[in-house]
């Protein structure tokens, strides 16, 4: 089961000092196997990200994504970028850059999607219920969509527990992704 954390300003800052102090804590209890850098409020992203990946390089974490700005994340050299499910034409572009691309997803409409157009990995969320996040989609229509698709599947949304991981994986997930579980 893959770990893959996701930030968030509230949590991590929004300096480049807080960021690295925050990371290095959660860090130090915890290494995912992939990290996004993820602020969509900040206008000093470029610097923020440039920390972010330099940390996490550090700790040798095996694939350090930026969100949302497949070029921005392959002029840092970050490994891959996380797209929103409105990015679904830039796939294309980024797989073009050597990107690892990661795209959400909410409907087997755009797992099928993504999975056509050559994505690395999904998130499907939301699994559990998490902050403005909408309706759970639950375990049971987790199982449909990792049944149906080929592509790698983090479930995203909610995931905050040790119980809920064994669960997600019980659904044949690839990993899970979450903001909360390793704060």
């Amino acid at each position: 089961m893959k770990h893959y954390l996701i930030t968030d300003p509230m949590f991590y800052g929004t300096t480049s000092e807080t960021i690295e102090a925050s990371l290095d804590v959660v860090y130090s209890h915890a290494l995912p196997d992939f990290a996004l850098f993820r602020d969509k409020q900040t206008v000093h992203y470029r610097d923020l990200a440039k920390t972010f990946i330099a940390v996490s390089r550090s700790y040798r974490i095996s694939r350090v994504l930026l969100h949302g700005d497949y070029l921005l994340a392959h002029e840092l050299k970050a490994d891959g970028v996380h797209l929103t499910s409105t990015q679904f034409d830039e796939i294309t572009d980024a797989k073009a850059l050597g990107l690892y691309v990661i795209i959400s997803t909410h409907t087997y409409d755009e797992a099928l999607k993504a999975q056509d157009l050559g994505v690395d990995a999904i998130t499907y969320s939301p699994i559990y219920e998490s902050p403005n996040k909408g309706k759970p989609k639950g375990l049971e229509d987790l199982k449909e969509i990792v049944a149906k698709i080929r592509v790698p599947i983090f479930a995203l949304g909610g995931i905050t527990t040790e119980e809920q991981i064994k669960a997600v994986e019980e659904c044949g997930a690839y990993g899970f992704a979450s903001i909360r579980y390793f704060i």
